[in-house]
């Protein structure tokens, strides 16, 4: 009976171990994302439970499986933006060094909605956030398996393309554009219409920086504003191209050169 009483007691007090790294990991998870408050109640509770009595293991199981829940969903929402549902610019951040440490420079296709304040400023925000959510939807349909969407910031996002072609990625990004342009918008609200454009900046034949690459296809989704918007602008042999159902444009390499400017990008 004394052995049965001491090994219940040593699974209790590893189950309250247990339970004590689990309520400081998840008070560490909300401090990170700034929520002060649950991360307070969390590390009150770890305070609380080092400080009581062991209790019966079942109780601790329960609590241990009910917090890994929470904790799962707690980092589930860190690396979610919160309106789009989609990922989050630290997923981002943090899935292409992870890319690049595996040698798997993806193609990235920056995506920007055009003139996107005029929705605002005409339809009103509650719209405008409508329209964010169905622009992400649209973006991610027929996705491949490895590819991601995830929101940049604004209005800006980038579809991530791991293990993709220069002329899979081209398409890719046309045929989103395509979708969002040929869409029934106004069946959201009279009269609105929207359209996207987009940089790809091609899978590089070495591994840039992530950074850099994102520069590249900001600069490129430059090129397919001053091109007109609606577009999808890529770099091919150091010339920037646009391409566009039924519309082929070649631009010069340089912004201040050529008839394709424009004083706000929008």
């Amino acid at each position: 009976m004394v052995s049965q009483d001491s090994a219940s007691l040593r699974a209790s007090e590893a189950d309250s171990a247990d339970l004590l790294a689990v309520h400081e990991s998840i008070a560490g998870m909300f401090a990170t994302q700034g929520n002060w408050r649950r991360a307070y109640e969390h590390l009150r509770c770890a305070y609380d439970l080092a400080r009581a009595e062991p209790r019966i293991p079942d109780q601790f199981r329960l609590e241990v499986e009910q917090l890994r829940r929470e904790r799962a969903q707690a980092r589930q929402e860190s690396l979610t933006d919160a309106l789009t549902a989609t990922y989050n610019r630290r997923y981002l951040d943090d899935r292409l060094t992870g890319l690049r440490t595996e040698g798997r420079a993806p193609a990235l296709a920056l995506v920007d909605l055009d003139l996107f304040k005029i929705v605002n400023d005409t339809f009103g925000h509650r719209v405008g956030d409508q329209v964010l959510q169905r622009v992400v939807a649209l973006l991610q349909q027929s996705l491949p398996p490895t590819a991601f969407c995830a929101r940049y910031g604004g209005e800006e996002f980038v579809l991530v393309l791991p293990d993709t072609s220069a002329g899979a990625a081209i398409a890719l990004a046309e045929r989103a554009r395509l979708r969002v342009a040929e869409h029934e918008w106004e069946q959201l609200c009279s009269g609105l219409t929207v359209t996207i454009s987009i940089g790809v900046a091609l899978q590089p034949e070495t591994l840039l920086d992530a950074e850099d690459q994102l520069l590249e296809a900001d600069s490129l989704l430059y090129a397919a504003k001053r091109a007109g918007r609606n577009l999808v602008a890529y770099r091919r042999y150091g010339t920037i191209r646009v391409v566009r159902t039924a519309r082929n444009v070649t631009l010069p390499t340089t912004r201040s050169e050529g008839a394709y400017s424009s004083p706000e990008r929008g």
